[in-house]
């Protein structure tokens, strides 16, 4: 009995991650040469690479005009999957990244600096101990994700709020009973006003997973929950010190319609994050919590009167 012939795609699966990188490449650069020289390749390689993967796909991913390379509608349309594709190939054959339960898991290591998040099935809010996580999120329902809501007032100061920007994601609003106010101090909070959210040091890729979070936010207009293990400078202080907290992100509305993120911080030592071993879960002592009166939530009361 003959054994079936492979398709295209399987023969090509071992050249499938430096066909992505020539795409991508010549995708930015729409100019062989430049892209030759930034893959150190050669320009029959890259074209081949860019032919094999046209045909696998089955179509035309550049035209060329006046000798300039262009995208076309498909090739537009594949750029972003592929450049994703190769972030996460990166950040994944270092260890950073993985599932837990079907839920994204990233870690990094750098010196003495650590970082670990954990997403969590939204579900776990109902149950934890955090009257402020359960009422903020009943409130960003009932208020529609409209930033300007009255049924956001009461925990507005506790929440942070977001834009995406040409420079990345930044912080248009600190509450000032937020867990990063509480952290670093209202004086640093304001200066922070417009800047990008600030990069961690385990490289790029890893820095655009964790941008990737709050991208998914604005467009699934969903809300998600990450358990979330660092080190970090407190105040002015310049040796860091262990902290531990909760992260509801939720997707939002300014008045104008344009959208935003929001997120609450919630401190705790109860995260669930398997990786950490018991000389970090040791070291998560500076923990405070949120001053937020169980009296204001008004949502949690309306709950608890209708079971």
């Amino acid at each position: 009995m003959n054994a079936p012939t492979p398709n295209l795609s399987e023969l090509n699966q071992p050249l499938l991650f430096e066909m992505i990188r020539s795409f991508t490449t010549l995708a930015e650069t729409l100019n062989l040469s430049h892209a030759v020289t930034r893959l150190n390749s050669t320009r029959q390689t890259v074209r081949r690479h860019i032919s094999q993967l046209e045909e696998m796909r089955g179509e035309e991913l550049f035209r060329t005009k006046d000798r300039r390379y262009e995208l076309t509608e498909a090739g537009e349309a594949a750029l972003p999957e592929a450049r994703e594709l190769l972030m996460h190939a990166k950040v994944w054959s270092r260890g950073q990244t993985g599932m837990r339960g079907a839920l994204q898991y990233l870690q990094a290591h750098q010196g003495d600096w650590v970082f670990y998040q954990q997403q969590r099935p939204i579900g776990d809010i109902w149950t934890d101990e955090s009257v402020l996580l359960r009422e903020t999120y009943r409130a960003w329902v009932m208020a529609s994700g409209e930033i300007e809501s009255p049924n956001l007032s009461h925990v507005r100061p506790y929440l942070m709020v977001y834009r995406n920007s040409d420079s990345g994601w930044i912080c248009v609003e600190f509450g000032n009973l937020s867990a990063y106010v509480n952290w670093f101090g209202l004086d640093y909070a304001r200066s922070s006003i417009g800047r990008p959210i600030a990069r961690l040091p385990a490289g790029e890729e890893f820095g655009r997973m964790l941008d990737q979070s709050f991208l998914d936010i604005q467009t699934t207009q969903m809300a998600r929950l990450d358990h979330v293990y660092t080190r970090m400078p407190k105040g002015n202080d310049e040796s860091q010190v262990t902290m531990a907290y909760q992260r509801l992100m939720m997707a939002g509305f300014f008045p104008d319609r344009s959208s935003a993120v929001m997120t609450l911080v919630v401190p705790t030592i109860n995260v669930k994050i398997a990786a950490l071993d018991e000389v970090q879960r040791a070291a998560m002592t500076d923990i405070t919590q949120p001053d937020f009166d169980p009296a204001n939530a008004k949502f949690e009361r309306m709950a608890a009167m209708t079971t």
